[in-house]
């Protein structure tokens, strides 16, 4: 699967304003567009997609199936989002949450397969997956996901998980890329970084997730930003400054402790 080095995120971007935010980040160059059931907002994201200056095919647009929807029918789901969406297909479609809790993910990782096969999606994966859980996955399907979306930042850069992925041929995209705008913002290396290269602290960020072989998907509603978030391809980091980075990484550094191994989401 051929993908763009840096994605548009469109949590909370809802309604007409949300719509109109998606069709500038796609006029401004955006090409991976990411949505999800539970976002509320496919519909604004197809008709950001139609208002644009672009050609559908021309964009690649991700969902994301909630867990409430493992064990039944998920074939329906999906078709409602599409309609939703005003689309006749998927680029990729993800499994949102392992919720182990409730052990239907091998179940409903099958439906996708499934869905792949009658042309709904082109693509399949999977978000906050651990290693064990695609493990199971792959010895219970023989299917592996394309994608493993993750949270990752300069805070959790996700090292384990990242070599586990590479080491399927999986490719890792990073939710929460800047850490939902956190204090990591502020720190006062990577602003110093940020100078160095007369960049800001997001591109910084960016840059560095993307020397990781990481796919971000960062958010923002402003031309500025959005602009701004492309602006990555200019400049390296070296070695050391790439190094500096990764020494912020914490064990406990997710922003809101939804650890796969216990998280439920629905």
């Amino acid at each position: 699967m051929s993908i763009p080095k840096i994605g548009f995120g469109t949590y909370k971007l809802n309604g007409t304003s949300g719509a109109n935010s998606i069709k500038h980040a796609i006029d401004n160059g955006y090409r991976l567009i990411d949505t999800a059931y539970n976002y509320e907002n496919e519909g604004a994201v197809g008709q950001g997609i139609q208002t644009s200056k672009v050609d559908r095919s021309e964009v690649l647009v991700t969902s994301k199936l909630p867990g409430r929807y493992y064990h039944e029918n998920s074939i329906e789901t999906i078709q409602e989002s599409l309609y939703r969406s005003q689309l006749d297909y998927f680029d990729l479609y993800l499994l949102h949450w392992p919720n182990p809790e409730d052990d239907h993910y091998v179940e409903a990782w099958e439906t996708l397969i499934e869905a792949q096969k009658f042309g709904l999606v082109r693509n399949i994966g999977v978000c906050n997956f651990l290693p064990e859980h695609i493990d199971r996955l792959e010895k219970e399907t023989g299917v592996l996901p394309v994608i493993n979306q993750i949270e990752l930042h300069p805070l959790f850069n996700q090292k384990e998980q990242r070599a586990y992925n590479e080491s399927k041929g999986i490719l890792t995209e990073a939710w929460s890329p800047l850490g939902r705008a956190s204090s990591v913002l502020e720190d006062e290396t990577l602003q110093q970084i940020a100078k160095s290269h007369n960049k800001n602290v997001g591109q910084i960020i960016l840059r560095w997730e993307i020397q990781l072989g990481v796919v971000p998907i960062p958010k923002s509603s402003s031309d500025k930003n959005q602009l701004a978030n492309l602006d990555v391809f200019d400049f390296m980091l070296s070695d050391s400054e790439m190094m500096n980075i990764n020494s912020m990484s914490r064990p406990d550094g997710r922003t809101h402790d939804q650890n796969p191994e216990t998280y439920q989401e629905f």
